[in-house]
């Protein structure tokens, strides 16, 4: 911001603020945080060298995912965002199994309470040419979509709560 107030990166660095500070458009002064995380995780220096070879009209985006990896390498040293996505990844799919389990069970309700017609071709006396009503639940028994994912192994989201991944 160069002038009376200095940004969030000069502060911490203690500083002058020059006209021209490379940090000053994205790392306003009323948030320190967010530059000191950046600079914990990455180093000013290298931020530095980042935001220089990036286009100005990038830098924005730039700062905003440096901000959010280096929250989520704090959180988690080894997997960083990574490991969000993996878990983020990992909750899709065992919402996806629950819908298809959820989607299976509205079937084999849906068949148990439609009697099933004789077409044309079958006879109605004969009893092993179609699926009676009453033979349904045999074929069609479904589990419990509650019991069908089950997984013990816990662990600290980068979200701040425990999970099941």
């Amino acid at each position: 911001m160069g002038g009376n107030s200095p940004c969030a990166s000069c502060k911490l660095l203690r500083r002058r603020c020059a006209k021209d500070c490379i940090f000053a458009p994205y790392f306003p002064s009323d948030d320190p945080h967010k530059f000191a995380i950046v600079h914990k995780v990455f180093g000013a220096s290298n931020v530095s060298k980042m935001l220089q070879e990036l286009p100005v009209h990038q830098r924005a985006d730039a700062v905003s995912s440096l901000v959010y990896e280096a929250n989520a390498r704090v959180r988690d040293p080894v997997y960083g965002c990574v490991g969000a996505i993996s878990f983020l990844q990992n909750q899709v799919s065992q919402l996806q199994m629950q819908l298809a389990v959820a989607q299976a069970e509205i079937l084999c309700v849906q068949m148990q309470q439609e009697p099933v017609m004789p077409t044309p071709q079958m006879d109605p006396d004969d009893k092993s040419s179609y699926l009676f009503h009453d033979s349904l639940p045999q074929y069609l028994n479904f589990s419990s979509s509650s019991n069908v994912i089950h997984d013990s192994f816990k662990r600290e989201s980068i979200f701040g709560h425990d999970m099941v991944s």
